[in-house]
């Protein structure tokens, strides 16, 4: 195989790991818990987009005591902690990476 050749390929590779890597961006995927009280959706890429709790999550004894107040607190409270904690762990991750690639740029390792 000659290096144009070669050259294509990694071209080819490149294209299908960004599409790939859009494709995943724009998939949903829903996990839930405690029969569907807590539901939590994240992106292909595991990066996380919402949580709905629903009363019976919160007070399983008298679900009906749970205001619709308290849910959407809780839920935004929750969601900034999961928001800041991944922002984190991408940084962290960022900043191991370009240390063991001395800061080369590697295509679909996004950081």
């Amino acid at each position: 195989m000659n290096i144009m050749q070669m050259m294509k390929q990694a071209q080819n590779l490149q294209q299908k790991l960004k599409d790939t890597q859009a494709e995943l961006a724009k998939t949903e995927i829903v996990g839930e818990s405690a029969s569907g009280a807590v539901k939590v959706v994240c992106d292909g890429q595991g990066k996380f987009k919402s949580i709905t709790l629903k009363p019976e999550a919160i007070n399983p004894e008298d679900p009906s005591s749970v205001d619709s107040e308290t849910i959407e607190m809780l839920e935004d409270i929750i969601s900034t902690a999961i928001f800041d904690a991944s922002d984190k762990a991408s940084k962290e991750m960022e900043k191991k990476m370009k240390a063991v690639t001395g800061g080369i740029n590697i295509p679909g390792l996004n950081f």
